[in-house]
């Protein structure tokens, strides 16, 4: 028997990041799509945020193109962009080639839609995360989605409004505080760990020659795995308390964050699908 979640206005949508864990979210939204359901606000980080703005846009199929079948055949992920480009993943191919000319973004679709959408990402100088909604500007849009998804130590730091940025993750890899502070109280988060999932739970010492502009950076670097358990608990409790649907992967994942097993990948899209078949919403 599904469950039944009903859609109000204090409805929102929560999706984490995770790097290509996140085709997992890749299904659930694709399921979403297929009934047309939409929430009055989302806010997503990292790979999230880009799946999230597919979703916008109604592009179904869009991001599991981006995930998969463009992986598949341009491998964007490795050493060899590394020691290239200084970055673990082909940004210019993920965030002109695709969206201009692969398989183009409706920024018109996106921009004309009623419901709210924010990026999370990290500023370099506070340490802190910021919140972004564009809904006029194309280049503005990508340069927030690029930052959220820039991963520390292995991608470069991107700009924001000419501010360093980078991975949402780092501050606020679950924004479910973010969605009730904004009046948002009955969420729906979608997560890429299973249940019961912790990091281990210490402070990370960074190199002093890494970020050494960025103290605040450092700092929010060292204690990020502390601050995502504690995250992961809160969501727990509120779970538990039935105050929020969660959609997770049932069994320990086995795709990395910088996955390139094609059959792995694809497995974990199909089941987010499936988790999210589970639910009526209404």
């Amino acid at each position: 028997m599904k469950k039944r979640i009903h859609i109000t206005p204090e409805t929102g949508l929560i999706l984490e990041g995770g790097g290509m864990r996140g085709v997992f979210t890749c299904g659930v939204l694709d399921s979403f799509m297929d009934r047309g359901i939409r929430f009055p606000y989302s806010i997503g980080v990292s790979a999230g945020a880009c799946n999230g703005l597919s979703y916008m846009s109604g592009q179904r199929g869009r991001a599991k193109y981006s995930n998969i079948d463009l992986l598949d055949k341009y491998q964007y992920i490795g050493l060899k962009h590394l020691l290239k480009k200084r970055n673990i993943m082909d940004f210019d191919l993920l965030f002109r080639e695709f969206p201009e000319h692969i398989l183009p973004y409706n920024y018109e679709a996106y921009f004309g839609s009623p419901e709210r959408y924010e990026m999370v990402t990290a500023n370099c100088l506070t340490g802190e995360a910021n919140y972004f909604e564009e809904k006029r500007d194309k280049n503005r849009v990508i340069d927030i989605a690029r930052a959220s998804s820039s991963l520390p130590f292995v991608c470069p730091i991107s700009y924001v409004d000419g501010v360093p940025m980078l991975d949402g993750g780092i501050v606020d890899s679950i924004p479910l505080m973010r969605a009730r502070s904004e009046g948002f109280t009955h969420n729906v988060v979608v997560l890429t760990r299973n249940r019961g999932y912790r990091k281990e739970a210490k402070d990370v010492r960074i190199p002093y020659f890494l970020y050494r502009k960025y103290p605040k950076l450092r700092e929010a670097l060292s204690r990020r795995s502390l601050v995502y358990n504690e995250q992961l608990a809160l969501v727990e409790r509120l779970e538990d308390a039935g105050e929020i649907t969660v959609i997770r992967p049932q069994k320990p994942i086995v795709v990395d964050r910088i996955e390139r097993d094609i059959r792995k990948l694809t497995d974990l899209y199909e089941e987010g699908y499936a988790c999210a078949a589970e639910y009526d919403f209404g």
